[in-house]
C-alpha cells in the first residue's frame, strides 16, 4: 500500500469515529493537541520541539465545532476523490472550491488552512500525502551540487551552479523525490532577504566559500525546511541562517532550526537542530554601528513572548534579546553596506562563520 493510501485510511477512520459517535447517540467530538508555545516540549531522542501532552477537544455540542465538523467532513471527502483519480490541488484552489459546500464553505482560508493543519495532526500525514500544496514558493538553491529529480517528461539532472542562471534551481514542492548524486559543498546558508542573497551570488561567494545558498524568501515554506533538513542530516552539512536583526527575523530562524510551533507536529520532518544563527545581532548594531531603526510596539511585544519562548530559552537568546530592547533598535542585514557592496562577504560572514567553526581559520 502506498503512502497516499495509507493517508487516506488514516483520514476515514477520522469519519468512522465520527459516524460510530453519532450511531450511538452522543455528540460527537475530536481531541487534538493544543497548538501553543505552552505545549511544546523538546524530544531529547530528535532534539527537536514538538507538541507536550495538553489537548483541547472539538465538540458538536457548539455551533463553532459543528461547523468544524462539518467542513472537515466535506474536506475529507475531497480529498478522497481527488487521490481517486491522482489529482493535486493547491490551499488556495481548496478554500475556492468551498464556496460550493453551501453553509460549509470557509469564510477566510486561514479556516480551511488551519483544518488541513489539523488533519494532519490527527493523522500523522502531512498535507503532501493528500495532495494538497502550497501555492508556489519560488524560494532557489545555488551552489556546488549536482541533484537528480523527477519531472513529467522523466528524469533530469541538474548541477546547481553551472546549469542554472542568476535566480538559481527553484525548489520543488516534494523535495524528498530529489535525490543528491555529488557536491562539492562546505556548509550551506540559509538567506531571509532576495536583496541579500542576489549579493552573495553577485560576489561569488558560493564559489569562493564552497557554499550552498539557499534563499528563504521571509519564512520559509515547507519545502525549504525539508531541503535544509536533508542537506545537513543526508550530506553531514553545517547549516547556517543569515537573517535580519528583528524578532521576527529571529522567528524564521526558529522555524528552520526547531520548528514553528503552528507545524510542531512536523519538526521531526523538518526541523534542523543543528542549524545555527549568523544573523544580525543586537550586539552587532553596538560593535558595527549599523544603521538602524526604532523598535515598534509591535516589536517590543514579539521580543518579550520570545523571552518565554521554550525554543530561545538560552543564554545567548536572553542576553541578546534583552539588550535589542535596552537599545530600542532594530537592524537590516544590508545595512552592512554602509562598509560597501563587498563587506559582508569579504568580511562579516567569514569572520562570523570562522568564530562559530564553520570555516578554517
Amino acid at each position: 500500500m502506498d503512502i497516499e493510501q495509507k493517508a487516506l485510511k488514516a483520514l476515514l477512520r477520522i469519519a468512522e469515529s465520527i459516524y460510530e459517535q453519532l450511531k450511538n447517540g452522543e455528540i460527537p467530538e475530536i481531541e487534538i493537541s493544543t497548538r501553543t508555545k505552552y505545549n511544546i516540549e523538546f524530544n531529547e531522542e530528535s532534539e527537536v520541539w514538538v507538541y507536550g501532552d495538553r489537548t483541547s477537544t472539538r465538540s458538536a455540542k457548539t455551533l463553532k465545532g459543528a461547523y468544524m465538523m462539518l467542513r472537515m467532513a466535506y474536506v475529507m471527502g475531497f480529498i478522497k476523490e481527488q487521490l481517486k483519480v491522482n489529482k493535486s490541488s493547491t490551499l488556495r484552489e481548496l478554500y475556492y472550491i468551498s464556496e460550493n459546500w453551501g453553509m460549509a464553505k470557509f469564510n477566510e482560508q486561514a479556516d480551511s488552512d488551519r483544518l488541513i493543519e489539523d488533519l494532519e495532526i490527527l493523522t500523522a500525514f502531512q498535507r503532501e500525502h493528500f495532495h494538497i500544496r502550497p501555492e508556489e514558493d519560488g524560494a532557489t538553491v545555488i551552489g556546488p551540487i549536482r541533484i537528480r529529480e523527477e519531472t513529467r517528461r522523466g528524469v533530469r539532472e541538474i548541477h546547481c551552479q553551472e546549469d542554472v542562471g542568476e535566480g538559481g534551481y527553484q525548489i520543488p514542492v516534494n523535495v524528498d523525490r530529489l535525490e543528491f548524486v555529488e557536491h562539492d559543498a562546505k556548509f550551506v546558508i540559509a538567506i531571509e532577504t532576495g536583496g541579500m542573497r542576489d549579493r552573495l551570488v553577485e560576489n561569488g561567494f558560493d564559489e569562493e566559500f564552497d557554499a550552498i545558498i539557499v534563499h528563504l524568501k521571509g519564512q520559509p515554506a515547507r519545502s525549504t525546511r525539508r531541503l535544509l533538513k536533508r542537506l545537513n542530516t543526508e550530506l553531514g552539512l553545517p547549516v547556517v541562517v543569515f537573517t535580519d536583526g528583528d524578532p521576527w527575523s529571529y522567528r524564521i530562524y526558529a522555524s528552520v532550526a526547531y520548528g514553528s510551533i503552528k507545524s510542531a507536529h512536523l519538526s521531526e520532518y523538518l526541523a534542523t537542530p543543528a542549524a545555527k544563527f549568523v544573523g544580525i545581532r543586537p550586539s552587532d548594531i553596538v560593535k558595527y554601528n549599523l544603521p538602524s531603526d526604532k523598535l515598534n510596539e509591535q516589536d517590543v511585544k514579539a521580543l518579550n513572548a520570545i523571552l518565554t519562548d521554550p525554543r530561545f530559552d538560552s543564554d545567548f537568546w536572553r542576553s541578546e534579546v534583552k539588550l535589542q530592547l535596552d537599545l530600542g533598535k532594530k537592524s537590516e542585514q544590508q545595512a552592512l553596506a554602509k562598509y560597501g557592496l563587498d563587506y559582508v562577504t569579504d568580511v562579516y560572514l567569514p569572520e562570523r562563520l570562522t568564530e562559530m567553526g564553520i570555516l578554517k581559520a
